[in-house]
């Protein structure tokens, strides 16, 4: 599997994570009223959930998928951005 193939992956599961985060606190505003607490555990456990996404880096030189710079890109690059190197190409 390429270096792209399982940073999509990361991607499509932080999104399906996002869209439940949203359904968490849009249920707990609903039942509970407005809550700031659910608001800051849903930040957490996305962050939580994130952390992988630091190892999804260039096998030549070390540049992250998902950085352009100093930019966080929400999908991965299919080359590095820094040495040019074809991601999609199975390690």
């Amino acid at each position: 599997m390429s270096l792209y193939e399982r940073a999509r992956g990361h991607a499509v599961r932080m999104l399906f994570a996002l869209v439940m985060a949203i359904g968490f606190v849009v249920l707990v505003d609903q039942v509970y009223g407005h809550s700031t607490i659910a608001f800051a555990v849903a930040v957490g456990v996305l962050i939580w959930l994130n952390m992988p996404m630091m190892r999804f880096n260039c096998p030549r030189c070390g540049q992250n998928a998902f950085f352009w710079g100093y930019i966080v890109l929400p999908w991965p690059r299919r080359s590095c951005g820094k040495c040019g190197l074809d991601l999609t190409q199975a390690e």
